[in-house]
């Protein structure tokens, strides 16, 4: 009996428990997360690389040139992109899909393979000229003089997959018969992208669209035409060949 009274003594004297939230932490502000915040529009600031390695080229363009356009400090470039190369690759990414898509459109669009490289050449006249942005390819331009391996390949690697495209495209037009059973894909490929880096290079020297334009135009007067073989073919064996 007095140890249940000693008991009940203790608690009056010892007052309520504490409920659940009134704890040792109950009330405090949580802990904000460490590192400070990014001050910069990050979208925008990778714009302006974009239109800074597109006009210098990769070895050309700094770490303190891009710090300067972007309008970030060092530290803040690094923490964002990375290093200049991973920056780089980030950026070329953004123009093959903001500014260099036309190709890869024109390819998937067109219901013919002349179609779709005429289209192409015509579109690389208007953009490689057009105004508000440096002239020519970034990915053709960016590799003049670069003495890096690893962004050299990189550059490399996609004006190869741009040739197998172009390949594949003019193998689906010869097997759909819209070109001479003869004709040589890889060779026609690489003439288109030739072409096509030829216009970069006269973009930058300072050729106008209209230039341009006219350049694509005589490019594509020399397509293969199965046409003229077909009509060949039946006046061959009606014995009337024009």
């Amino acid at each position: 009996m007095h140890a249940m009274e000693n008991s009940r003594e203790k608690v009056l004297r010892s007052g309520p428990a504490p409920a659940a939230d009134e704890g040792p932490t109950a009330g405090r502000t949580p802990a904000r997360p460490r590192g400070r915040p990014r001050s910069f529009d990050r979208e925008a600031a990778l714009e302006k690389a974009v239109l800074a390695f597109w006009e210098r080229g990769y070895e050309a363009t700094s770490v303190a040139d891009l710090t300067q356009v972007m309008g970030i400090g060092a530290p803040s470039l690094y923490a964002a992109f990375g290093d200049k190369r991973s920056l780089f690759e980030e950026v070329v990414g953004v123009y093959t899909d903001r500014y260099g898509s036309f190709g890869a459109r024109a390819l998937a669009e067109e219901p013919t393979v002349r179609g779709a490289f005429q289209r192409m050449l015509r579109e690389a006249a208007d953009l490689y000229t057009a105004p508000g942005h440096p002239h020519g390819c970034l990915v053709i331009h960016a590799a003049t003089n670069c003495t890096t391996p690893e962004v050299e390949e990189s550059l490399r690697v996609r004006r190869n997959e741009d040739i197998a495209a172009f390949e594949s495209r003019v193998g689906a037009g010869i097997a759909a018969g819209e070109l001479p059973a003869g004709t040589d894909a890889r060779a026609l490929a690489r003439y288109a992208r030739a072409i096509i880096q030829g216009m970069s290079q006269q973009a930058r020297d300072g050729a106008s669209r209209e230039e341009l334009a006219a350049l694509a135009d005589m490019a594509m007067s020399i397509w293969p035409r199965v046409r003229a073989d077909r009509v060949y073919a039946a006046g061959e064996s009606s014995g009337d060949v024009r």
